[in-house]
């Protein structure tokens, strides 16, 4: 060990923000960095989301297109698997949107769909705000039930 390898302890030196603006000894006076005038200099500056320097901005250039339903109804997807591998594993006998959110395979207060991948062999009633033809079939050849909300 010698003088030209001692290092201070880690964490004991702590590097200070630099001082803009206070005078040209700091060697950041003057335009604290800034450059010389113009809107970016000054205090107070924001420019709106999507300014281009002037330059039309892209979202202005670029066409609209498509459209958004605002009455669209989004359902929550469930499979006939889904529900016989429930209805088995917990011995159900009815199914409803309070259940499944329970066993967590759906949103509180979401519109669920029942669709028909998958197989059921155990009688069950199931109450849902939509089902697919083929979940309908499903469930009847099942001798279960289907309620719609």
């Amino acid at each position: 060990m010698d003088l030209s390898n001692l290092k201070p302890a880690l964490g004991s030196i702590k590097k200070e923000k630099k001082r803009l603006g206070r005078g040209q000894g700091s060697g950041k006076g003057g335009t604290s960095t800034k450059g010389h005038k113009g809107a970016k200099s000054r205090s107070g500056y924001s420019s709106k989301r999507g300014f281009e320097g002037g330059q039309m901005p892209i979202q202005r250039t670029s066409p609209k297109y498509g459209f958004r339903n605002i009455n669209r109804v989004e359902y929550k997807a469930v499979n006939l698997k889904v529900i016989e591998k429930l209805a088995t594993n917990h011995k159900l006998n009815s199914i409803d949107p309070e259940i499944l959110y329970n066993y967590g395979i759906i949103p509180k207060n979401c519109p669920i769909k029942i669709l028909g991948v998958g197989e059921l062999t155990k009688k069950v009633e199931i109450k849902a705000h939509a089902f697919s033809n083929t979940a309908i079939k499903a469930i009847e050849n099942a001798q279960g039930t289907v309620v719609k909300l």
